[in-house]
């Protein structure tokens, strides 16, 4: 008997965090993110965080530092928005809680591409997204003749 296969798609993804009670804090109150679980047992700190019900991340405290970007593994995680508004209304949210961006405003994801968002980073350092699939139209794409997503 062979097994059908279907097209995979991103179950959620674990991130390694310093301080769990920092990155928590973040993801529910910058993000949005509901604490589905939470493992409090020294050593073996984590939280999984969902919207709906949904699992979409989880903080494993086992990280010695903070994010390195020319290290092998993750570049940056990307978070899909309805619509540009709503990534504005992150933006306004982010810029309240004093989260540094990489650069001003939303931004094409590439020269005179109609998606785009803003890019910034987590108390680890951690590079990330919320973007929109379309709204970007005309707003400028930070790095030319390539992806925006790719070199911030």
């Amino acid at each position: 008997m062979t097994a059908v296969i279907s097209a995979l798609r991103t179950g959620h993804v674990g991130l390694n965090v310093t301080d769990l009670a920092r990155s928590l804090g973040f993801y529910r109150d910058a993000l949005d993110f509901e604490v589905l679980a939470e493992g409090k047992e020294e050593g073996r700190r984590f939280a999984l965080l969902g919207q709906d019900g949904e699992l979409v991340l989880t903080l494993w405290e086992q990280a010695d530092g903070g994010f390195a970007p020319a290290a092998a593994g993750l570049h940056h995680l990307a978070l899909s928005a309805g619509s540009v508004e709503e990534v504005r209304a992150y933006e306004a949210r982010l810029h309240d809680l004093g989260v540094q961006f990489a650069y001003d405003g939303i931004v094409a994801h590439g020269e005179g591409a109609s998606s785009g968002g803003i890019f910034f980073h987590d108390p680890d350092g951690t590079r990330l997204e919320i973007s929109a699939p379309t709204g970007a139209e005309g707003a400028p794409a930070p790095v030319a003749g390539a992806p925006t997503c790719g070199f911030f």
